[in-house]
């Protein structure tokens, strides 16, 4: 692989290896790390927002685990501070957590700011529609990449 000069190596090979573990960034979306570190944050949001589908033979009904992180610019940021960018690169760092061995429970009461990470069995119209897109797109035991909805960013496993 090549890498700029401006990117250190390890950093090549923590977003390859994040890649091949994860449900990865859509595949025309490139990842934080590829872009310097004042971009990181504007790659973030772009990644979360790039569009995601299901494949027509996804399962009804999934079994869902998420990690949630507010920013303060939500209709409903409860008591959340972090600008949006910030929020994003937080998923962000939580999905590398996982990706790196950390303990599910571990980065969940690190990063979430859910009342609970089990969704438990749902359905794709018991979700919204970014939400359901991402998860649905997930086989068993895979992460998504950061997905941004309007109630924040999420890391979302589906067991």
């Amino acid at each position: 692989m090549t890498t700029p000069s401006s990117c250190p190596r390890f950093v090549w090979l923590l977003a390859a290896l994040a890649l091949a573990c994860s449900g990865g960034p859509p595949p025309e979306a490139k990842t934080a790390a590829s872009g310097d570190a004042n971009g990181a944050g504007a790659q973030c949001l772009k990644d979360a927002n790039a569009q995601r589908t299901p494949p027509a033979s996804a399962p009804e009904r999934i079994e869902v685990r998420h990690i949630l992180v507010r920013h303060r610019d939500l209709a409903r940021p409860e008591g959340a501070t972090e600008t949006r960018e910030d929020a994003c690169l937080l998923a962000l760092r939580a999905l590398e957590e996982l990706e790196s061995g950390a303990e599910w429970a571990a980065v969940v009461e690190k990063f979430s700011d859910a009342s609970s990470d089990n969704l438990g069995r749902v359905s794709r119209d018991e979700l919204s529609t970014r939400f359901a897109d991402a998860a649905f797109e997930l086989e068993s035991g895979q992460l998504s990449y950061v997905v941004e909805t309007d109630r924040g960013f999420h890391v979302i496993l589906r067991q």
